[in-house]
């Protein structure tokens, strides 16, 4: 995988900066705690390729627009994210909504990395949606739409 590739993979994500310190005075206090549970997972398990995580974080049917406007599905997502090592990210501009067993995280994260395979750097801005939905009384991701965003 080139670091183009490495960039364009690197899109769902981002969900726990914004639902993990929720607190009383937070407008995201009313998000579940299971599924802030789920999205600082999800984030922990792209941190660190964690194949075995992101299996269990994401939908059977799980698909992604990434930012070049390639589909890609479970198998193709988990791939990606084995071939680059993601240095911690950051999210702006968060947005929460949840429908009782739904609900979208979306944000703009700036991330970077090294695509693992030629050692190239990479670095963007993504505005991110990730739809969530609880089945069987577990959070995964179902579906994520990424687009590359401008410079602040």
């Amino acid at each position: 995988m080139n670091a183009m590739h490495a960039i364009l993979a690197a899109t769902a994500m981002c969900a726990a900066p914004f639902v993990a310190g929720a607190s009383d005075a937070d407008p995201h206090a009313s998000v579940p705690a299971d599924l802030r549970q789920a999205a600082a997972d999800f984030d922990r398990a792209q941190l660190h390729s964690d194949a075995t995580e992101l299996q269990r974080l994401l939908a059977d049917d799980y698909v992604l627009y990434n930012s070049s406007g390639k589909v890609e599905n479970k198998a193709d997502f988990i791939r990606d994210y084995a071939g680059m090592k993601l240095q911690p990210f950051t999210v702006e501009d968060e947005t929460i909504r949840v429908f009782g067993d739904a609900a979208v995280l979306a944000g703009v994260a700036t991330l970077g990395g090294t695509d693992i395979a030629s050692g190239e750097a990479f670095s963007v801005r993504l505005r991110f949606a990730d739809v969530w939905r609880k089945r069987d009384g577990r959070w995964q991701v179902a579906f994520t739409q990424a687009t590359r965003a401008a410079s602040p």
